[in-house]
C-alpha cells in the first residue's frame, strides 16, 4: 500500500490560517507549546509567562511556522478537564503570544467549540481537535461558520482508556474511512480547509502505528494536507526502549519516514531537528542526477 510519490505537495493547496498563508510546497514544521502540568514529555515545563514566551520565540527562530498550545493533556490514561479550567490555562497565554508574536500562526488543541470560537476570537489560525469532531456535536458547525482551517484527527476511544484497547488490526483502513465520512460531512457545511492527523499513538497498537505510517499517503481525501505528529512517542520508545527524554534521534527518523510517506507537517517538540530533517528531505527528492 505504500507509496514513495510525494509530487502532491506542490498539488495541495494553501491554507489562509486568519489572514496567514501557509503553503505546503514545502513540508512545514509546527512547535508544541503544552501549558499542561501533566503532559507526557514537558508537562509543567513552560508554566510561567517568561518561560512560554522565551520557549515560542525560540521555535519560531528555529523555523516553526506554527505553534500549537494545548491546555490539557491527552497523554495516554489522562482525565479531560473542564472547560473553566482550559479557558483559564489557554486564553490568556493566547493573548501573550498574539500580542508579542503578531506575524505567527497560533494553533490551538481543544476538542470544545466553545473554546474554539472564543480562541478564534482571540485570533488564533488553527484548530487541532484529538477527538475529530466525536467529543462536542457542535465543533463541526462551529468551524464551518468560523472558516477556520481545522486538524481533524483520529482517536480511538478517550485519553484515559485509548490503550486499554487499542485497533490492533485494519487501522489504515479504520482511519481512511473515518476520514472520508468526516470530510463529507464537513464537506456539506460548505467547510473545505481541513487537515488530516492519522492520530499515532492515540488507541492504536504499536504494529497498527507503523502500519499507519507505511500507508500514510494513501490516507488522503480530496487532496488534503497530512499532519504527521510522532515526536517522543512511544511508537518510538517502545521499539528503542528509550524515555521521551531520549527519544529525539528516534523521532528525527521517524519524521524522515512520515515525510517520504506524504506528510505536510511535523507536528513536534523539537523545531531546530525537525526543520532541519524537512531541508535534508527536500535537498534529497530534488536530486534527480549530478549533472
Amino acid at each position: 500500500m505504500g507509496n514513495k510519490d510525494t509530487s502532491f505537495n506542490t498539488k495541495t493547496r494553501p491554507l489562509n490560517c486568519n489572514g496567514k498563508l501557509i503553503d505546503f510546497e514545502i513540508p512545514k514544521v509546527m512547535g508544541i507549546l503544552n501549558l499542561t502540568p501533566d503532559s507526557f514529555y514537558d508537562g509543567g515545563k513552560y508554566s510561567g509567562i517568561d518561560k512560554y514566551l522565551l520557549q515560542t520565540e525560540q521555535m519560531i527562530t528555529e523555523g516553526a511556522a506554527v505553534v500549537d498550545i494545548g491546555a490539557f493533556s491527552s497523554r495516554p490514561g489522562a482525565k479531560l478537564i473542564s472547560m473553566k479550567k482550559e479557558a483559564v490555562r489557554l486564553i490568556p497565554v493566547l493573548k501573550d503570544l498574539i500580542k508579542h508574536f503578531p506575524q505567527t500562526i497560533f494553533s490551538v488543541d481543544t476538542y470544545r467549540s466553545e473554546i474554539a470560537k472564543q480562541c478564534f476570537e482571540t485570533g488564533a489560525g488553527i484548530i487541532n481537535d484529538i477527538s475529530g469532531g466525536n467529543y462536542d456535536k457542535e465543533m463541526f458547525s462551529t468551524i464551518a461558520k468560523l472558516n477556520i482551517p481545522y486538524i481533524l484527527m483520529h482517536l480511538h476511544g478517550l485519553p484515559e482508556d485509548m490503550q486499554q484497547n487499542p485497533i490492533r488490526k485494519n487501522a489504515s483502513q479504520e482511519i481512511k474511512l473515518f476520514f472520508q465520512e468526516k470530510v463529507d460531512v464537513l464537506n456539506k457545511l460548505g467547510f473545505d480547509k481541513i487537515i488530516l492527523d492519522p492520530g499515532y499513538g492515540f488507541g492504536k497498537s504499536l504494529d497498527c502505528n507503523y502500519e499507519i505510517l507505511k500507508n500514510q499517503n494513501n490516507l488522503r481525501i480530496n487532496n488534503l494536507p497530512i499532519m504527521a505528529g510522532l515526536s517522543r512517542k512511544s511508537v518510538v520508545n517502545k521499539v528503542l526502549n528509550t524515555k521521551p527524554k531520549d527519544a529525539l534521534n528516534g523521532t528525527t527518523i521517524l519524521n524522515l519516514m512520515a515525510l517520504q510517506n506524504g506528510a505536510n507537517i511535523l507536528r513536534v517538540h523539537d523545531v531546530k531537528e525537525a526543520v532541519e530533517t524537512v531541508k535534508l528531505f527536500k535537498y534529497y527528492e530534488n536530486i534527480d542526477s549530478c549533472d
